[in-house]
């Protein structure tokens, strides 16, 4: 492991019933947190293409999976190869892998660190989908789920966290995935948007969300399984980092909102929901790396920034032009930037490992090692994501047509809409959406 990383015991590496089970749990919270984020990216879109957001994310938990126990678990957590990819037979397929075999020098199986492993697999390329609201093929998005969790996300998984990845062994820290998950999401969302282009009447249309109760909804969730994301990355409670992690997440998340909230009355008058809901994700996408290297001070500290800061972000796509529908770039890119950088500043030593920030004596050697992860991530994964998406686009298309789009993409990809009910005679009842500002799709019985 990195040096100053805490490692459990030769003795203790024994299988422990209690951590086995509270990774199970953890496991558990973490997969909660795709179809979280589908209710609060689907609450965010206009009513014709909310179920197409929802299935989005939900599509990641079929595709991701299969893909993870085929090879991607042995490319990420394999045997190291260079440090940039792993690979060992024993993970294809994962049936060779003993009922009680120990994940390394922990105290779980392997079986519970694959699963849990697996669920932020799961949810980062789904994080990608909310830069694309709207006008995307839902075949095009498939595919490219399947090719970048391979060619990004199991390579970036395996520098940042396998013991032998050569950000792992450089001294980068993240605790829980600033740089593997949110950095490579918010980049590939960047890269992606830069082939697909614009939606139709962006900058001139409103674009409101359908449903804010959604969204709130969405976020709680989020919160919720935020604890198992970064508690149980320690992948075990025994000698209360986890517990450190969760108050930390807990108390960063709080930090931002109210960042983000004073900045928005400030800016624009009015607290809104969309607002909080906001500021607690870009809290959570913040903490995730640093919510074990920092104290509970720090990550008040470092919450503020986040919230202040990622606001402020949301509206740099106006600025620049670039179509982010619901600011993937915005909150998860920057806030994971910024949580992983002020790692060098924030990091008291006493906490994960004994690496100090700027702020505890550290000078800038951390800084310095954390500014390495992000650029590099940020970068690879931006290039490959664009190269993908474009070689898409030459052979099947990645955009809807515009027609399509304009009704919208639920009926087109799905040929169903939010607001259509099939009876039990195969009758349809409409619910109105003029308030909304939408028209129904289809024709509809009363």
């Amino acid at each position: 492991m990195p040096p100053g990383i805490l490692t459990i015991a030769a003795d203790k590496a024994t299988l422990s019933p209690a951590n086995t089970g509270f990774m199970l749990i953890c496991s558990a919270l973490v997969m909660i947190m795709t179809p979280g984020l589908a209710f609060f990216y689907g609450g965010m879109v206009r009513v014709k293409s909310v179920l197409n957001m929802l299935m989005m994310s939900f599509i990641s938990l079929g595709i991701v999976t299969i893909l993870w126990v085929l090879y991607g678990f042995g490319l990420a957590f394999g045997k190291d190869n260079g440090g940039v990819i792993g690979w060992d037979s024993t993970f294809a397929g994962m049936g060779h892998i003993g009922l009680t075999q120990l994940w390394g020098t922990t105290s779980i199986p392997v079986y519970v660190f694959a699963v849990f492993q697996l669920m932020f697999a799961v949810i980062t390329p789904a994080l990608i989908s909310g830069a694309l609201a709207d006008r995307v093929k839902f075949t095009a998005w498939a595919l490219f789920i399947a090719l970048w969790v391979t060619l990004v996300y199991f390579p970036v998984a395996h520098w940042v966290w396998a013991d032998g990845g050569w950000l792992f062994k450089l001294g980068v820290i993240d605790f829980a995935g600033g740089t593997a998950v949110h950095i490579n999401a918010g980049a590939a969302a960047l890269g992606v948007i830069l082939v697909v282009g614009k939606r139709i009447g962006f900058k001139k249309d409103p674009m409101r969300p359908h449903s804010l109760p959604l969204v709130m909804l969405g976020a709680g969730l989020l919160w919720f399984g935020w604890f198992g994301f970064n508690a149980g990355s320690w992948l075990n409670n025994d000698d209360g980092v986890a517990a450190v992690a969760f108050v930390n997440t807990q108390v960063a998340t709080a930090a931002a909102m109210l960042g983000w909230l004073a900045y928005e009355k400030i800016r624009h008058g009015s607290f809104t929901t969309l607002g909080a809901a906001s500021g607690a994700v870009a809290g959570l996408v913040a903490i995730t790396p640093a919510c074990g290297a920092v104290s509970p001070l720090g990550a008040i500290a470092l919450g503020l920034i986040a919230g202040v800061v990622c606001a402020m972000a949301v509206g740099l796509k106006y600025k620049f032009g670039y179509d982010d529908s619901l600011d993937v770039v915005g909150v998860h890119l920057v806030g994971g930037v910024i949580g992983s950088l002020l790692i060098g500043v924030f990091a008291t030593g006493g906490v994960q490992s004994d690496a100090k920030g700027l702020l505890y004596g550290g000078g800038f050697a951390q800084l310095g090692k954390q500014t390495v992860g992000v650029v590099c991530v940020l970068l690879y994964s931006l290039v490959v994501s664009y190269v993908l998406a474009k070689a898409i686009d030459l052979v099947m298309g990645f955009r809807v047509g515009e027609d399509e789009e304009i009704a919208g993409v639920d009926q087109a990809a799905h040929a169903e809409t939010a607001y259509d009910f099939a009876g039990a005679g195969g009758g349809t009842a409409a619910r109105t959406t003029t308030a909304l500002g939408e028209t129904p799709t289809k024709k509809v019985d009363a």
